[in-house]
């Protein structure tokens, strides 16, 4: 079999498929949204922050990152608590019991919430990444996307990386 090697392309084979050079970034998907949602339990709701990438290589990386704004922990004693899930599991837990936390029953403004995570999914089939969110306290209101007036957007973005 013959291949064509190029530092800047990849692998080219005699059958026109193409392998990138590792750590090329091979396409960038990003979703937004921007509707207020709120939860007053410990069960994990949609943010409404989701995007779906289809991988062109099976030993893709897809770096994912977040950015949730707008976060408010609005009343009892409880904090904000965040996760990633990956076609309905879950890939990583963040911020657990820890965002917006005032150990009063004050509402607490937190602003966002970030969070970076390099994932290795092993797959050519789509794959939808969400943000779900929940109330430490399981009694209390947590809030994301609110804004007084003008509009507050959270998003995901998904980057495959050639590895």
């Amino acid at each position: 079999m013959s291949m064509i090697i190029d530092g800047t392309n990849g692998l080219t084979f005699n059958n026109a498929t193409t392998q990138a050079s590792a750590g090329q970034v091979l396409q960038v998907v990003q979703g937004t949204y921007s509707t207020n949602v709120t939860n007053s339990t410990s069960t994990y709701a949609d943010t409404g922050v989701t995007a779906t990438i289809t991988p062109k290589f099976f030993t893709s990386k897809v770096l994912v990152m977040v950015s949730i704004n707008g976060v408010i922990k609005k009343t009892s004693d409880t904090a904000v608590n965040f996760k990633i899930q990956k076609n309905g599991s879950d890939v990583v837990i963040y911020t657990a019991g820890m965002v917006g936390y005032t150990a009063t029953t004050t509402q607490n403004g937190v602003g966002s919430s970030t969070c970076n995570y390099l994932d290795s999914p092993a797959s050519t089939s789509a794959l939808t990444y969400k943000v779900q969110f929940a109330s430490n306290a399981n009694n209390a209101t947590a809030s994301v996307q609110e804004s007084n007036g003008s509009g507050v957007f959270s998003s995901i973005t998904l980057m495959e990386i050639a590895a």
